[in-house]
């Protein structure tokens, strides 16, 4: 068993939070849409799942750091280090929604900074120093959005640790508008290179991975921390007085991720269908799921922040496309699992005398 999780840990994919971003996301949703049940069953399976991943990651740390290290300064597998911060603060969010326990959110909020702080500036500081550096075909792919991602998702449970607070409430508001902005900075300066490599660098059915979606779930969290501080700006005059900004500039990213949705379900059946590129479980397609569940609660968000009830009918039939999207991969990774960890283990035990 110790040569096993230790395997496991030396080739842990980096952006494997991915499945407590998507779970997170995915349970909120259903909360937010009475699904209070099938919420909850996601919210046990996604502390299971970041204890797990943290387990593993420790491991790592102790036993592979060089493997670790080489993973996080390469520019294709190092933007996946951004699920930890993302996955953290999607976990803590679920605390304050589903829970309203302050405390532990609050802990996984600083839990979620540092990380941000490790990763962002160790991320970013390898690419540009590095000397020898991949084509922009190689090196840059849906998972750099990460980035924006993780920083919008500390600016989402930032809001919410806010609301209850008296004192130290609007240094908090601040920080967390700061974030938004910063995640709205790296969203336009990414998503530039990233437009460019789609329309003018050839695309392979092999190089169009999940993780392009985030394309989508990138401008998506960016909605929803947008709404959250439209919902929250009578905490802060500086937010009243932004009000219209915010507003439209909030609308803008929505409008944004919902242009993404349609060409990427083009892409996927032309990858799947036309190129019959194999529809196999690879712990990438979480970073599928994430995006689906965050147009969902995105949009419900959005709703109430612009008084706009129309719009809610969009969460009500987009939540079955998450859950939908959830299974199909929950059960790709339990049929990964017994085929890589439980068969093998089973062939290996000796038979009895």
């Amino acid at each position: 068993m110790k040569t096993v999780i230790k395997q496991a840990a030396a080739e842990l994919f980096p952006g494997y939070f991915a499945l407590v971003m998507a779970t997170g996301i995915v349970s909120i949703a259903a909360h937010l849409l009475g699904m209070h049940v099938m919420a909850r069953s996601l919210l046990f399976l996604n502390l299971i799942f970041y204890l797990v991943l943290w387990g593993l990651t420790l491991v790592r740390v102790m036993f592979h750091f060089p493997r670790l290290l080489a993973d996080l300064k390469d520019h294709a597998r190092g933007p996946g280090f951004f699920t930890l911060v993302a996955g953290t603060c999607v976990l803590g969010t679920q605390m304050v929604v589903q829970l309203e326990n302050y405390r532990l959110a609050a802990g996984l909020w600083l839990l979620g900074l540092v990380l941000w702080l490790l990763v962002m500036y160790t991320f970013f500081t390898a690419v540009v120093i590095r000397k020898e550096k991949p084509t922009l075909e190689a090196g840059i792919n849906g998972a750099w959005l990460i980035a924006t991602v993780a920083t919008q998702s500390l600016s989402v449970l930032g809001t919410l640790l806010a609301a209850p607070r008296g004192e130290g409430r609007e240094p908090l508001l601040f920080f967390a508008l700061c974030m938004y902005l910063l995640g709205c900075m790296l969203y336009l300066s990414i998503i530039t290179l990233i437009f460019y490599r789609f329309t003018f660098l050839q695309i392979s059915s092999a190089s169009l991975t999940p993780p392009y979606w985030i394309n989508m779930g990138a401008v998506a969290i960016t909605t929803l921390a947008g709404a959250t501080l439209i919902l929250n700006a009578a905490r802060l005059p500086l937010l009243q007085e932004l009000l219209p900004f915010l507003k439209g500039f909030t609308l803008f990213f929505w409008v944004a991720g919902t242009w993404w949705i349609p060409l990427l379900l083009i892409l996927g059946i032309w990858r799947h269908l036309y190129e019959r590129f194999p529809l196999t479980y690879d712990p990438q397609y979480w970073g599928m799921v994430f995006p689906l569940g965050m147009y969902t609660v995105c949009t419900f968000r959005l709703a109430h922040a612009l008084d706009l009830p129309f719009l809610l009918m969009v969460p009500r039939y987009f939540v079955y496309l998450a859950l939908a999207a959830w299974l199909a991969t929950f059960f790709g990774l339990v049929r990964h699992l017994w085929r890589t960890v439980v068969a093998p283990a089973r062939e290996k035990k000796p038979a009895p005398a």
